[in-house]
């Protein structure tokens, strides 16, 4: 009943991707914002 391992990694990796790269881009985003608000 065990699984193969190569496929555990790669649905973990699809996951943590899923859910680090809109994080990510929001925190992008979130400084871009950030940076227009305290400078002219």
């Amino acid at each position: 009943m065990t699984e193969p391992t190569r496929n555990r990694t790669a649905l973990t990796v699809a996951v943590w991707a899923w859910v680090v790269l809109p994080f990510g881009y929001g925190v992008y985003e979130l400084v871009q914002k950030a940076t227009q608000l305290f400078t002219d």
